[in-house]
């Protein structure tokens, strides 16, 4: 594996070091995300609730909340559907928690993946229409270019409203509100035009309270918005978005919400994914706990079951909701590990030399490719779609790599797929299955023309170097400052000089294994290293490491632990 380190001037970290009365380590961490100015840097280390910007100045924002006011007073019939991953579950349950609080009765719906597939389709709103036609429509996480869905809705005169924020190349959808920052680009937005649905739906409801509050609503004036932002966070940090600008500020504060939660539902959801909400809650923890539980439900059942579990007030539903995506995880982690396995023997059996994969087989589960697309990309190091069977269309998910613009990318393949959308780090994509070969070769070359005829071999970015002397809990502590890390904002990675191995690694469980070493004052150090069991360093040997640092929690104690990636000797 390639280690590359762009080296930032000394005199431009001790320069910012002062003038934050911080580390040279952190300051060079904030001169490489381009934070060279003290008052950035300093937004960027503190960042406030206050900075969030005017909710009216997202096109259409306004209109829309007029638009609720107006259901508000009438009492109005209003159906909320949303998407089945994480962000549209979180949104949904945040505008019908609202909506709820100040009076109103909404529906909610959630397309069935595998009978209704995607968003705002035909049968996904017949089914939202059984009990009658409302008076307000709201499509979360779906619908930008939904015209003729739209158009359906109109005419049997129900009014729409749609919040997303996929990129599409087709029209957007005419006779709908539309809040979509990536549509509708205004000059100065870059702070909020990279929300995912979740935040743009903080935003609508405070315009909405805002307005109330302006009137002296009285159950406006009592309701606490920030209580919303631990699905808030939990949006953002599932769907991959950049943590920068107001998504920061949302993860961060959010984050803390989350441990503090109220809600039963997630106070369970916390329970069967094993967190202690008294360590914090980390950006990883919604990436690998919470957010799958979630996401399981709208892969091998119903998405409903999760809002369901978000808006309840009964401990008994929700303990026994928990329990029951918890099992769906486990059944969606034994279908995972099965295609996982096939998957990696096509790309060394058949597509070695590939630059981008496009892997399909008939057995395989659409609703659970997304993630294997994840860890093929992942160990691979190349950009990844796995589709899976639904009758004669082949359906599935892709994801992507730094430097690759999977939305762009599938623009130029757009004449061989029936649908696509998504962001530029994760697609979902369906097509004819007598297209596919033209696929796999069209997204091949198009990922070998972007490496520039370059190597696929994995690459380690690295952050900075360390001495293993500098690996002290005085840095993790100055390092948290940084947090959170994610889309964006990568956790930053050290290449660490100066260690040797006191004994033998542990190996645990056949993939991993634990390690000590110490440092040149015999200063003993721990860590861990996850599926590189095949290759354990040697002993009394002076080696360099590179590593990301974490808190390791035990006994009611923490240490600080070294995550190893790679090593080599010296």
């Amino acid at each position: 594996m390639r280690w590359n380190y762009t080296p930032v001037r000394a005199e431009s970290v001790a320069t910012l070091a002062s003038s934050l009365s911080t580390t040279p380590v952190v300051a060079e961490l904030l001169l490489r995300a381009g934070l060279a100015e003290p008052a950035a840097a300093t937004r960027f280390l503190q960042p406030a609730l206050a900075t969030l910007g005017d909710p009216f100045l997202v096109l259409n924002l306004e209109a829309a909340v007029d638009r609720l006011l107006r259901a508000l007073r009438a009492k109005e019939r209003v159906v909320v559907l949303g998407d089945y991953d994480v962000d549209g579950v979180g949104s949904t349950a945040i505008l019908v928690s609202l909506l709820r609080r100040l009076g109103l009765s909404p529906r909610y719906v959630v397309p069935r993946r595998l009978e209704e597939g995607y968003g705002l389709s035909r049968t996904s709103i017949d089914r939202a229409l059984e009990e009658g036609n409302p008076d307000l429509f709201i499509a979360l996480d779906c619908g930008t270019n939904s015209n003729d869905e739209v158009a359906y809705l109109r005419s049997l005169g129900v009014d729409v409203i749609i919040v997303d924020h996929h990129r599409s190349t087709e029209p957007p959808a005419t006779g709908a509100l539309l809040i979509n920052p990536h549509v509708h680009p205004l000059p100065g937005d870059e702070a909020w035009r990279y929300l995912c649905t979740v935040g743009l739906v903080f935003k609508l409801a405070h315009g909405l309270l805002k307005k109330l509050r302006a009137e002296n609503n009285p159950v406006a004036l009592a309701i606490v918005l920030k209580d919303y932002l631990d699905l808030v966070a939990m949006g953002t940090i599932a769907d991959l978005v950049p943590l920068t600008g107001e998504n920061r500020v949302f993860a961060r504060h959010g984050l803390r919400v989350l441990a503090e939660t109220r809600r039963p539902g997630l106070q369970a959801l916390m329970g069967v994914s094993g967190l202690k909400r008294e360590q914090g809650i980390a950006p990883t923890d919604i990436s690998f706990r919470l957010g799958p539980r979630i996401n399981a439900s709208g892969r091998l059942a119903d998405a409903a079951l999760s809002v369901d579990l978000l808006l309840s007030e009964d401990p008994i539903f929700c303990d026994s909701t928990a329990r029951r995506l918890d099992d769906l995880n486990r059944e969606r982690q034994d279908i995972e590990r099965v295609i996982t396995q096939r998957a990696e023997r096509y790309v060394e059996e058949h597509f070695s030399a590939a630059s981008g994969l496009v892997l399909f087989d008939e057995a395989w589960h659409p609703g659970v490719v997304g993630i294997v697309a994840g860890r093929i990309s992942r160990k691979y190091n190349r950009p990844t779609i796995v589709l899976g069977n639904e009758g004669e269309l082949a359906k599935g998910s892709g994801r992507g790599l730094a430097g690759f613009n999977l939305v762009e990318i599938l623009v130029v393949c757009s004449a061989c797929l029936e649908s696509w959308g998504g962001h530029p780090m994760a697609v979902g994509v369906s097509l004819k299955k007598a297209r596919l070969e033209e696929f796999r070769a069209q997204f091949d070359e198009l990922i070998r023309r972007g490496r520039d005829g370059g190597t696929a071999e994995p690459g380690l970015e690295l952050s900075g170097w360390l001495d293993a002397t500098q690996l002290t809990e005085q840095l993790m502590e100055q390092m948290e400052q940084l947090q959170p890390f994610g889309m964006g904002h990568p956790e930053p990675v050290f290449g660490v000089r100066g260690i040797r191995l006191r004994n033998r690694p542990d190996v645990f469980k056949e993939q991993h294994y634990r390690f000590a070493g110490e440092d040149s004052a015999g200063r003993r150090l721990s860590g861990v290293a996850w599926r590189q069991a095949e290759r354990l360093p040697p002993v009394s040997v002076p080696l360099e490491l590179a590593i990301q640092l974490n808190w390791n929690y035990y006994n009611g104690s923490r240490m600080l632990q070294m995550e190893l990636l790679d090593w080599r000797a010296v």
